[in-house]
């Protein structure tokens, strides 16, 4: 401010002293050096005196004209019609407010001296400290609500920093905010996926008084909600309803699964339904579409569920239920022959499972390989060989001559892979467990074979649904018609039935039939759990082939040490809720031997669920198994694993292993809660 004074106080002062000296010079010249001495002091003198007045004179106007900008600074701040404070940003005390703050709080005290968070508990003072100029979250003052600004102030050297805080009403704009989202639209579809099984063999009359009982009970939950109810198909629904309705639903935890299930056929069948909600999209038409891919994401999940689909996720509910098989031989046809189709159309197959390969994604790699063979297809297992919890199958397996080049590493074949190329991806369902990510992301056709329920972050690039979608003009056959079967209890099953309508069972190698029945054995624990007839059937024709149950026996034993270090980790183990164990390995052990454990605990009397913790490198990983009513799939779900009801597993990355039991028991307290 002094340099803009000083511009304007320039005065003729340097224009009087350069007359001096030019007279000073001259006289100088002529020999008069006196008074050349003499004139040159005066313009010095006049030149020092001129520079200490007008400084002086700067000095003092500056000053004048800031106390008259702090004054009018002043005024503003008192007079202006928000709150605002003062304060000290070190601190949080509040140095100085005006009248309009003392109005907002409904008092007439002072609040100088306090602290920030005195006054308003919900403020934080984070954001401006980082140098944002509104806090994140909005502050609820009585009954309204502001936006808070921060402006930070430059203090002299040495002194705190201090920040005047502004407090915006926006109650009106924010109520209106949130009634648009409380009044956005909900697309939900309802549909009966037991219907077929509820109807089959009833004759008119039954049929019509079974559709009036669940009619009745969906339309009754509907006019509870709210919104718009119609029928568009046997057992399907459409439902539109507002987003704030949906808070009400999930906190009911979608009670029209309940009570569908009162209604029962005459062969006591309970009806089940699947729920599919689609929000946050940008209309009607993308709601509908989440709505359709979260139906079919509960479908793939077993049904008799919700599931709810934004922008970004999905989210759960319900699922706890024992899985019913729904499943038919003309769907296992239909899948044959297409698989068959697409194999056909390519120029090499690679066949992949999850990372640390076992006996169940070894044999289903295995069949899917005799299938291309009889196709004239040249098909590869991606497989590490170190790392797979299946060595003595694989050693079997690699003796075959025919085997002699089958077996490559990820990076091998992304060499061979060409863009006429399939990917078989089996017995996982899921980008990041695979054992290659990099060959899934580079491929263009894939096509997947599992049997666990389907993950938040399953392959959605699988060729095989595409291929079938081609083929079916049917939405509900589209969403059956594809080689994800949570009813099947492993891959293994599931192939070795596309095997008997596609291949000469004489073409299929001993090695392959044994791979496949060894997968059978180990997901169905000696078919002990998630058996079905289907399950028999695929085991008898293996059977049939030749497969001896005795070479079986032997790929499963395992050495003397292994077995004393299960019992050291089933002797560690702690029950927890009476009926569930949790072992927490104090060696390192093998994701196998860990399983093994975990199913050793099943057969104690009174245990209905099992888990056993165990490190490898910086993780914790879990490995559950259940038999009854514990859905240990939904418990592990909600720390990033998956699985089936029966047998699941996670991986907590960076947690040791206390912390992991602390987030297992956690998530077992959160599913008995529910």
């Amino acid at each position: 401010m002094e340099r803009s004074v000083k511009r304007l106080l320039r005065n003729e002062a340097y224009i009087f002293t350069a007359i001096l000296l030019i007279f000073a010079g001259t006289a100088a010249a002529s020999g008069q050096y006196w008074l050349a001495i003499a004139m040159a002091a005066a313009a010095l003198g006049v030149l020092i005196l001129n520079i200490a007045v007008t400084r002086q004179r700067c000095k003092s106007i500056a000053a004048n004209v800031q106390a008259a900008v702090d004054n009018l600074s002043q005024s503003v701040s008192v007079t202006a019609p928000w709150p605002m404070a003062e304060i000290r940003l070190e601190d949080g005390e509040i140095l100085w407010h005006n009248r309009q703050l003392q109005k907002a709080l409904d008092s007439t005290a002072s609040r100088v001296g306090e602290r920030v968070g005195e006054v308003f508990p919900e403020l934080k003072l984070d954001w401006l400290r980082v140098g944002k100029i509104e806090a994140p979250d909005e502050l609820q003052i009585r009954d309204r609500r502001y936006r808070c600004l921060g402006f930070l102030s430059k203090p002299e050297s040495g002194a705190p920093p201090l920040a005047q805080l502004v407090f915006i009403d926006s109650t009106e704009l924010l109520e209106t905010r949130d009634e648009y989202f409380r009044s956005r639209p909900v697309v939900s579809i309802i549909l009966i996926d037991n219907y077929d099984e509820l109807t089959n063999n009833l004759n008119d009359s039954s049929v019509s008084n079974l559709n009036a009982a669940l009619n009745e009970r969906i339309s009754a939950w509907t006019d509870r909600i709210g919104g718009l109810l119609r029928k568009l198909e046997r057992n399907r629904f459409l439902f539109l309803f507002e987003a704030k309705d949906l808070y009400r639903i999930t906190e009911s935890k979608f009670s029209l699964l309940d009570l569908a299930r009162e209604v029962t056929n005459p062969s006591g069948i309970a009806a089940t339904i699947s729920f599919g909600v689609g929000k946050d999209g940008d209309g009607f038409r993308e709601n509908y579409d989440f709505a359709a891919l979260a139906l079919e994401m509960a479908l793939s999940r077993g049904g008799d569920q919700a599931v709810i689909k934004d922008k970004y996720d999905f989210s759960f509910y319900g699922g706890r239920s024992v899985e019913t098989e729904r499943r038919s031989k003309v769907k296992s046809r239909v899948m044959a022959s297409s698989l068959s189709a697409l194999v056909r159309q390519t120029s090499r197959v690679f066949i992949m499972g999850h990372r640390n390969a076992d006996a169940d994604a070894i044999g289903a790699a295995c069949g899917v390989v005799a299938l291309c063979r009889s196709l004239g297809k040249k098909a590869n297992i991606v497989v590490d060989r170190n790392t797979s919890a299946a060595p003595k199958l694989l050693e079997m397996i690699r003796k075959e001559p025919q085997y002699e080049d089958v077996f490559l590493s990820g990076q091998d074949a992304l060499l061979l892979a060409d863009a006429r190329s399939l990917l078989i991806v089996v017995d996982t369902n899921r980008p990041d467990q695979v054992e290659s990510r990099e060959l899934l992301e580079s491929m263009n056709r894939v096509a997947v074979i599992d049997h666990h329920r389907r993950a938040a972050d399953y392959i959605t690039n699988a060729a095989l649904t595409h291929f079938f979608h081609s083929l079916q003009s049917d939405a509900e056959t589209n969403a059956a018609l594809n080689l994800h079967e949570p009813f099947a209890s492993s891959a293994s099953e599931l192939v070795t039935e596309l095997l008997t309508y596609t291949v000469d069972a004489k073409t299929i190698l001993p090695c392959e039939l044994a791979a496949l029945m060894a997968g059978i054995v180990l997901d169905t624990k000696n078919f002990t759990v998630r058996v079905n007839s289907r399950t028999f059937e695929a085991a008898a024709f293996l059977r049939y082939q030749g497969v001896d149950p005795v070479d079986i026996k032997r790929l499963f034993q395992s050495g003397f040490d292994e077995t004393v270090q299960r019992y050291r980790v089933i002797e560690s183990a702690k029950l927890y809720r009476e009926d569930i164990a949790v072992a927490c390995a104090e060696e390192p052990v093998s994701r196998p031997l860990a399983g093994q454990a975990a199913d050793e605990l099943l057969s104690i009397d009174g245990i209905h669920a099992a888990f056993v913790l165990f490190r490898q490198q910086d993780a914790t990983f879990i490995s559950a198994r259940s038999i009854g009513t514990v859905n240990v799939q939904v418990i592990l779900e909600t720390l990033g694993g998956g699985g089936n009801a029966a047998t699941a597993g996670a991986q907590l990355k960076n947690t040791s292993m206390e912390e992991a039991r602390e987030k297992l028991v956690a998530a077992i307290d959160k599913y008995f809660a529910e």
